[in-house]
């Protein structure tokens, strides 16, 4: 599937209501287990995603866009929501997360790309040149394996309580 703008909007509008869904009101023995070391549990993906919302892709986009004399990307810390993240609760970072996700929609919507501006290039640090279109489908991309992520951690919760149901369920051991 080729990417196509509005198609990848239609996913990114709904990961905010997707994680609402999946997490509000849960008790914290789901939202804050992880699969290990440097793992993330939900409450880490959401945290993750919002300082994604902050520094990834729309301030990348911009430099895209900017064609500039620098256009390379700084890199990016997909540890920071450990401290962004500390002393909030869940329900505050649902809130947060869908606040900025609707005005970076509002932002990506406003610049009416062509496929000339979504062909335009900057440099990412260890993936080389890369072009808008490459960018805002990884942005889909990504919302997308979080959401995978933390339905498989949390799935892995009842990896034992399944008992042999386990065998139809990869979902468990990946």
């Amino acid at each position: 599937m080729s990417f196509q703008l509005s198609e990848g909007i239609a996913v990114l509008e709904r990961t905010p209501s997707t994680f609402r869904a999946l997490l509000a009101g849960l008790p914290d023995a789901w939202t804050t287990t992880n699969e290990g070391l440097d793992t993330f549990s939900p409450f880490d993906n959401l945290g993750h995603l919002i300082h994604g919302e902050r520094a990834d892709w729309i301030p990348r986009a911009r430099i895209v866009l900017a064609q500039g004399a620098n256009r390379r990307f700084e890199p990016y810390d997909r540890f920071a929501q450990v401290r962004e993240s500390e002393g909030k609760q869940l329900a505050q970072l649902l809130d947060e997360f869908a606040e900025l996700r609707a005005e970076n929609l509002v932002t990506l919507r406003s610049w009416e790309l062509s496929d000339r501006e979504l062909a335009l290039e900057a440099e990412h640090s260890e993936l080389g040149i890369v072009t808008l279109r490459q960018l805002l489908a990884t942005w889909v991309a990504h919302d997308l394996g979080h959401i995978a992520q933390t339905a498989r951690v949390m799935a892995k919760q009842y990896r034992e309580a399944v008992g042999p149901w386990r065998a139809y369920l990869p979902v468990l051991d990946r």
